[in-house]
């Protein structure tokens, strides 16, 4: 027989599943976003135990502030290049490894691994082979482009930086893409086959629309991690030459730890988390009006 559930079940009910996780939520993230941004409106350097409120002075000084903007275009430009191309590696890596040939599943498990190498070693890494290994092969094969370190040069850092981005990512969004092409039913590509449709056709026509939702998911994660990229920038080019690759995440930091400029750098934060909402919110509004269409 049906019982009904008391009030006082419900609020058990709710304090083991929702409450505790609601609590961490609370304390972990909303509590410092509000802090951070009460800081915004101070002078605090960071250490001080002493402090005044100066209102949106550290905000004006932010939108004054060329290096801001300069890195803020710089994080642009990489993540609309790391956007793009770790995106088209990954679907066509799980295009690759979902055709049915032998040992596919040890090529994704290779695909996979340098997704799980930390950014600071992976920057180390990828440091000594454009400083080291491509060098030594340019000077051998006489390739002017590879005689000497991208990482001094202000272009190809720039591109170092997207290599290690593509290469880091491609394998995580690969097996985003696999679980799409892995649910869509086989009767459509029997189908497909019998009225003549050939492997392009079916890409265009079958895999790609009925995968909206996988691109939602993969575009939605590469602007994330594209954005708040800094270990791999750290260990990669530290910002150099001359400040010229500081990726927003490191600008801010710098601003706020290093030179001592707390509640400025907390302002150029805040305007960063509303400009990185501003993009995903339209990104994502985009992709399920064509998951829709589709």
């Amino acid at each position: 027989m049906y019982k009904e559930t008391t009030l006082r079940e419900k609020i058990t009910v709710f304090s083991i599943f929702a409450l505790i996780p609601l609590f961490v939520f609370t304390a972990v993230v909303i509590v410092p976003f509000v802090v951070g941004f009460i800081m915004t409106l101070t002078d605090w350097n960071g250490t001080s135990s002493v402090f005044r409120f100066i209102g949106f002075d550290n905000y004006r000084a932010a939108f004054s502030d060329n290096e801001f903007w300069t890195s803020l275009w710089f994080t642009v430009r990489y993540v609309f290049f790391t956007l793009i191309l770790t995106n088209v590696v990954a679907f066509f890596l799980a295009l690759l490894v979902t055709i049915g040939r032998k040992g596919q599943n040890f090529y994704r498990a290779g695909f996979f691994t340098p997704n799980l190498v930390g950014g600071i070693i992976l920057g180390f890494v990828w440091q000594f082979i454009f400083s080291r290994v491509l060098v030594y092969f340019g000077k051998a094969w006489g390739l002017d482009f590879l005689s000497y370190s991208w990482l001094g040069d202000t272009t190809k850092a720039f591109w170092a930086l997207v290599t290690v981005g593509v290469w880091q990512n491609a394998g995580y969004m690969m097996l985003i893409f696999i679980a799409g092409l892995m649910s869509i039913p086989s009767s459509l590509s029997e189908a497909a086959n019998l009225d003549g449709a050939g492997p392009i056709q079916q890409l265009l026509r079958i895999k790609i629309p009925m995968m909206i939702p996988s691109f939602t998911i993969c575009l939605f994660l590469t602007l994330q991690r594209s954005f708040m990229v800094y270990d791999t920038n750290l260990s990669l080019t530290k910002g150099g030459p001359y400040r010229a690759t500081e990726i927003i995440a490191m600008h801010v930091y710098n601003d706020a730890f290093i030179y001592r400029n707390f509640g400025q750098g907390q302002a150029k934060a805040i305007m960063m988390f509303l400009i990185i909402s501003l993009i995903v919110i339209l990104q994502v509004r985009i992709m399920k009006k064509l998951e829709v269409d589709a």
